[in-house]
């Protein structure tokens, strides 16, 4: 079920109905979360559910069982979540890996026909709820909390649908004592939701969408424009594509959870204002980020190994990351691209000599945009080779501007983008400083800009497509 469509439209209104008459009672509430979490998520293919629960109660099992032998229910726990996002998520990828290689070394091998025949369907999100069920057996494991005996309550936190799919990734520590507080949502928790929903929807519908048709007719054109110019901007477009497609989603889901009286924390803020790329990485997809950190570098030894250690930890962390989010070399390549720039940042330093100077700001922020870009074309591109001819023609120098007739997506294109220029770097930042204060001309304006914004998305809306991160 996705957030712009019209059966959430009607999902949402009954679920918070249903929800706020039996908030008050715990049990019920949980069963409440439970159930329209599993419609939400059943919605796509009920067929996906057996997988969520196949997985929370494994977790649920391993971490009550915990006491009885630790390592154990651990391994059960990390092998399960791990090798079921293996098999629907993985098993292609080294199937037609490992026939690449035999075939290489002169061997017939058919692995990947022979996987290929089950039709082995990627469940939305799989990778989400999977490391988040993970991470609540990591910290009963470490002793960071202690394991919930209620199923419901702990498939409330699991499959809560506003995050399910595509996060942010909550931990259950954080989760799990506001699922066990009755508390009033105030008018002012209420109407923060309500902005956050409607800001979240402005960035998908109106600036991610109109985005998309522009973005996915030039990566479907391939070469046939060769211009410095051009594919900077098609980047430049995707790198705006999927910032407010997936930090849409955040809004919206943080939003939601407002409402429901609960607290996400911020997934997103202000990424390309970044001047280094370790800032970067503190800003963009802020609960994945963290996990990864808590979960793999820190348990990997972090930089208490020694600086170089640490540095091979860092790079490693993100390959893996990289390979969370796709199961293809180029997911790997853009992981391993960050590693190698954040590891000449942190041997270097170059950001704290470069800030000393007065233009060292933005000659930062451009250095970072330029990386940040760059690794984004193989992120987005379908193959290695589609990657690396795209960035020959960003290194070309050619700065032919005729491509401007060639493409009738390309005027809207710019304007979208000029408006997400606009609404990330001034309006946003400019007016989320005292749209939460609570005067009566703020609130006057508070009031309008909701309403224009409303007004933008229902008018100017791009073709529905759904969120970047399902895929993942």
């Amino acid at each position: 079920m996705l957030f712009n469509s019209l059966i959430f439209a009607v999902f949402a209104p009954v679920f918070f109905v249903v929800y706020n008459v039996v908030k008050n009672n715990q049990r019920l509430k949980w069963i409440t979360i439970t159930v329209f979490s599993f419609i939400f998520y059943g919605w796509w293919d009920w067929r996906f559910l057996f997988l969520i629960l196949f997985s929370g109660l494994l977790d649920y099992i391993s971490a009550l069982n915990m006491h009885k032998s630790k390592r154990f229910f651990l391994w059960l726990s990390l092998i399960g979540n791990l090798g079921c996002l293996s098999i629907f998520k993985y098993s292609t990828f080294f199937a037609n890996n490992i026939d690449w290689f035999m075939r290489l070394i002169g061997i017939e091998s058919s692995l990947s026909f022979d996987i290929n025949t089950f039709s082995i369907v990627l469940p939305v999100g799989i990778s989400f709820y999977t490391f988040q069920s993970m991470s609540y057996t990591i910290d009963v494991y470490k002793g960071k909390m202690k394991p919930v005996k209620n199923i419901f309550l702990f498939f409330s936190y699991l499959s809560m649908f506003p995050q399910l799919v595509a996060g942010p990734i909550v931990r259950a520590r954080d989760l799990f004592p506001q699922l066990l507080k009755n508390r009033k949502v105030t008018t002012v928790e209420n109407w923060n939701g309500l902005k956050l929903i409607v800001f979240g929807f402005f960035k998908k519908t109106v600036i991610a969408d109109n985005l998309a048709p522009f973005v996915n007719e030039a990566f479907r054109l391939n070469n046939e424009i060769d211009s410095t110019i051009y594919w900077f901007f098609v980047i430049s477009c995707f790198a705006f594509q999927i910032y407010f497609d997936f930090s849409g989603y955040s809004d919206i889901a943080r939003g939601l959870a407002k409402w429901m009286g609960l607290h996400f924390r911020l997934n997103f803020n202000h990424p390309y204002l970044s001047f280094s790329l370790k800032e970067f990485w503190q800003k963009w997809h802020i609960s994945l980020s963290t996990w990864f950190r808590d979960y793999v570098y820190i348990p990997l030894g972090g930089s208490k190994k020694g600086f170089y250690l640490g540095l091979f930890f860092m790079f490693l962390t993100m390959v893996i990351s990289g390979f969370w989010h796709g199961a293809a070399w180029t997911f790997i390549i853009w992981g391993a691209l960050h590693g190698v720039f954040l590891g000449i940042e942190r041997i270097t330093k170059y950001t704290q000599y470069i800030e000393k100077y007065k233009i060292g700001k933005p000659i930062l922020l451009l250095i970072i945009l330029l990386q940040v870009w760059f690794a984004w074309v193989f992120f987005r591109a379908e193959n290695i080779e589609q990657a690396f001819s795209i960035c020959r023609h960003m290194l070309s120098f050619n700065f032919d501007i005729s491509f401007i007739n060639y493409s009738t997506r390309m005027a809207n294109a710019f304007f979208f983008f000029l408006l997400g220029v606009v609404f990330e770097y001034c309006f946003l930042i400019s007016t989320r400083r005292f749209l939460f204060k609570r005067t009566n001309l703020v609130l006057m304006l508070d009031v309008l800009t909701i309403s224009v914004i409303t007004v933008t998305c229902i008018f100017f809306r791009g073709p529905q497509s759904d969120f970047i991160y399902f895929q993942f």
